[in-house]
Formats: structure tokens, C-alpha cells, sequence
């Protein structure tokens, strides 16, 4: 058995997800990864709009290698597979981290679908198109948090972290497909940006913490297979994933972090004041 604390990463096999896997397994955390990919090369693109269905392409990442590199940091690394419109599987990945190792500290809710609808633009979206979208980025995900809390309540202590997205708060500069994004997907993600403030709220006092971080623009592996020409960091600046994982980590393990509750947190930006990744500073665009 361990004594190390247990975070929750889902979207772990590749980007922003392994990357938090890897800080909060230097954090001292052991780490259960979760994700569709689970074996290296398996993992490919997706149908995102109407008007373009693709090609599809392979994407590198997968479970077995964020584990891998846990294992390497002296962590243990549970794999538990789970895609978020499957609700057995997402209602099942907390049940089985609680028989597999017994406690959940911290669930970093990385994950995100992104079907058909995420760059459609408003003429093209359908009924299917939205309800797949809300279901898998918003009432999935909270279905996900109602699991755990009654485990951390019970132990006075608990994280959530929620992936949210700048989308939700900007205006597209451009049409969806052309530059622009899906207003869909943005306000799945809008969306899904009050739920922390509610956990604060109604468990606060309870022992249970939840913050909101924003990635900035961070061009990851899928991105690159699907357009490796692209210039994305075109107009909104790039940012690594790494900054977000350790601003991930630090939110879970520091006590400082709760002047952040309820606070919109740009990852990128406080990853730079504080420090936590040597060599990277953020720069502002525009």
C-alpha cells in the first residue's frame, strides 16, 4: 500500500492531461490516468464539423505511456480506461479507483469531446450535435464530480480541478472551420466554467475545494497531426502544456492556492509569476 495521495487526470494519454499526470506524480501524487488511447497508436482524429469530415488521422499518446512516465517520476499509475459519452464508464472510473487504492484526493477533469459540432458553424449545428456536446462536456463530467464528492466529503478533503477554455469568454475572430471556433463547443465549455463556483459554494465548508484553469492556447499533439502546417500560435500567442500540468500540481498541493477559489485562473500567465516551469516565460500577445 501507499501513503501517497490519489489524483484523478482524465484526458491523460496525451497534452494537457499527461502533462498534469506527470506534475502531480512529481507533486507526489499517485496518479490514475484515464482516456480512450490506452496502447500507442491507437488514438486518432475526430469528425468535428459537417461542412468537413476529414481525413482522419493517427494521434500520438496513450495511457500505457503517460503510466509509464509516472512510474518513472517513483509514482504508482493505475490505467482506467473511459470515454465521456460512455456514463458506465465515466461513473465507473471513480468506483474503481475506490477499490483499486481507497481514496481520491484530487480529480483533474481534463477530458473534453470534441465530435461533430466543434467547429460547425451556427446554421449547422443540429439537435444530436448539441446534445452530444452538452452531454459529454458538461452533464458527464458533473455526473463525474457527484461521484466522488461523497468520498471526499467523507473525508473532509478534496480537489477538483475543471479544464475550462477562453473560448467561453471570447467572441470567435473569424468563422468556425476559417479561424474561428464552434460556438457550440464554447458554450459547452461556458458552461461548464460554473461549476466550480458551485462546489465552492455547497461543499466549501466541507472541506472540498474547486478551481477553474484556463490553458491559454496550447497547440498539442492532435492539433499537430491534423494541420502540422498551421500556425496556431497565430494571433493568440502558444503556450506549452507543461505550464498548465504545473499549475495543475500546485493547485492541489500548495495551501496558497485558495486565494484562487472562484477566480477564472490563466494558467499560462501564473505558472510564469510563480516560477513552476524553469526556463519558460509567458509573453503576452497583443
Amino acid at each position: 500500500m501507499s501513503d501517497s495521495p490519489v489524483a484523478i487526470v482524465t484526458g491523460a494519454s496525451r497534452g494537457i492531461g499527461r502533462a498534469g499526470a506527470l506534475a502531480l506524480a512529481e507533486a507526489g501524487y499517485d496518479v490514475v490516468v484515464s482516456a480512450r488511447t490506452v496502447k500507442e497508436g491507437s488514438g486518432s482524429s475526430e469528425v468535428q464539423s459537417v461542412a468537413n469530415a476529414g481525413p482522419l488521422v493517427t494521434v500520438p499518446g496513450s495511457l500505457e505511456r503517460t503510466a509509464e512516465e509516472v512510474e518513472a517520476l517513483g509514482q504508482r499509475a493505475l490505467i482506467v480506461p473511459m470515454d465521456l459519452m460512455d456514463l458506465d464508464a465515466v461513473l465507473g472510473l471513480p468506483a474503481t479507483v475506490l477499490q483499486e487504492w481507497g481514496r481520491i484526493d484530487v480529480l483533474f477533469n481534463n477530458a473534453i469531446y470534441k465530435g461533430v459540432g466543434t467547429l460547425d458553424k451556427v446554421a449547422d449545428l443540429t439537435s444530436e450535435s448539441m446534445m452530444n456536446m452538452f452531454t459529454g462536456n458538461f452533464i458527464n463530467q458533473v455526473l463525474l464530480i457527484q461521484a466522488v464528492l461523497p468520498h471526499m466529503i467523507e473525508r473532509g478533503s478534496g480537489t477538483v480541478i475543471n479544464m475550462v477554455s477562453g473560448s467561453a469568454r471570447l467572441d470567435p475572430p473569424a468563422p468556425a472551420g476559417e479561424g474561428g471556433w464552434g460556438i457550440l463547443y464554447s458554450a459547452s465549455k461556458a458552461a461548464f466554467g460554473r461549476v466550480a463556483g458551485g462546489i465552492n459554494a455547497d461543499h466549501r465548508g466541507q472541506g472540498i475545494r474547486a478551481f477553474n484553469v484556463d490553458p491559454g492556447n496550447v497547440v498539442t499533439e492532435a492539433r499537430k497531426a491534423i494541420k502540422p502546417d498551421d500556425e496556431y500560435s497565430e494571433g493568440f500567442g502558444s503556450e506549452p502544456a507543461e505550464a498548465t500540468g504545473q499549475v495543475v500540481a500546485w493547485l492541489a498541493s500548495n495551501p496558497g492556492a485558495d486565494k484562487f477559489l472562484g477566480k477564472w485562473i490563466f494558467a499560462p500567465k501564473l505558472c510564469s509569476d510563480l516560477g513552476l516551469l524553469p526556463g519558460w516565460t509567458f509573453q503576452a500577445v497583443g
